[in-house]
Formats: structure tokens, sequence, C-alpha cells
């Protein structure tokens, strides 16, 4: 996890911006592209990390293995829709064991549950659960377009996610589609919270379709 942390650190604003997605769904979930299609679209756009980050499942480690595909890394992930309080967020855990006992039952078991809005809006995961699971299957625990979360205060959730063991936030986002209507603070006002709480910054594009650089 030390490394997987090194690796992204690293990354700069302009590295989510050119070569880095680390938020990306695949016809496992709500996107379009099988798992072996995101591989080779990343190859093309020589980008040089990546991660399925599928909703509520790990089913593309199935096919895809975590590892290097020519110049690209793929970074294990998932997205896991749950509950902080009277707030619905995603935690996406990266560097995930994909063979985590755990991690594996937190995973939804019915199709509706990795694909539907609707559905997934009556998840009873709890953040705490989510984050410790993650945790435990070695991996780094990240709030999702944290723009969106509907609070006064973010950044006293925000602190009370970290004390449930948060990593990071997701600050470079590209905020599209209803996101954009459902947008409550600034890009900046999250890069300010992340360097203030000391919460590692990445980002990634949330492609469901086959433009992996879609910003």
């Amino acid at each position: 996890m030390n490394e997987l942390i090194r690796k992204i650190t690293n990354l700069k604003k302009s590295d989510y911006y050119d070569n880095a997605n680390l938020h990306i769904h695949t016809n496992l979930s709500d996107g379009t592209l099988t798992p072996q299609q995101v591989i080779e679209k990343a190859k093309e756009l020589n980008l040089k990390y990546i991660s399925i980050t599928d909703h509520n499942t790990i089913e593309a480690y199935d096919i895809v293995k975590p590892g290097i595909y020519g110049n690209t890394e793929l970074i294990s992930g998932v997205e896991f829709d749950c509950w902080y309080k009277t707030n619905f967020i995603h935690i996406i855990g990266y560097g995930i064991n994909i063979n985590d006992k755990n991690l594996n039952k937190l995973c939804a078991k019915d199709k509706a549950r990795k694909t539907m809005d609707l559905v997934r809006l009556f998840s009873a995961r709890r953040s705490s659960k989510a984050i410790k699971c993650i945790k435990e299957a070695g991996g780094i625990a990240v709030l999702a377009h944290p723009a969106c979360c509907w609070t006064f205060n973010l950044k006293n959730m925000l602190s009370e996610l970290k004390s449930q063991g948060l990593d990071g936030l997701e600050v470079y986002y590209p905020y599209k589609s209803h996101r954009k209507i459902v947008r409550f603070h600034s890009t900046k006002a999250i890069e300010e919270i992340a360097a203030d709480l000391n919460l590692i910054k990445t980002g990634g594009a949330d492609s469901h379709g086959t433009n992996l650089k879609d910003r």
C-alpha cells in the first residue's frame, strides 16, 4: 500500500488531465466498454495509470488482473455506494486485494445494484463499514466527487470521514451531466480541505463510455 500511496501522491493535477484516470466504469456496472476494451483504449491514449472502479463490484478483475499492460498500469479499484449520516456518498477503494473475503461480501450480488441509480440509492452500507473493509483489504479509501456532498460544513464532514479512516479526496473531477447540477462546492474548496486535512488528492473522469479522457 505504501508504494501505491507513493505513486498516487506523486501524480499532479496535470497528470489527471493528461495521463491518469482513476475512475472508470465497464459494462459490468453501468459503463459500455468491456474490461479488455478499457485496457486497449487506455493503451491507445497513452494513459500511464488507470483504475476500473465499477459500482459495488470487482468482477472486472476476474477478466483483467491488476498490473502493467504495455505503458499502462491498472490499479485495482471499486466504487461503493454508502451512507454517511443523511448523505449518500461514493467511496472508492484503490489497491484492494481482489481476493479479500470481506470485500467480496460487501459487493453487490445482483445486477441492479451495480447498474441502476435508483436501486443503488437503497444501499444499506455505511461509510464506516465501506472504509474499514477497503482498508482491511489493503487498499486506500477515497471519497468520490466530494463537491456533490450536500452539507453546510464540508470540512467537518470530511474530518469525521477521516476519523473513520478516509485517506483521500477525488479532487480532480469534471463534474459533468447531473453532477454539474448537484455540485455544492468548488474544486478549489475541495483542494484546500484536502491540504488542510492532509488527505491524498486523486482524480478521474468517471468514464462510462469510450472516451477515457472525456473532461
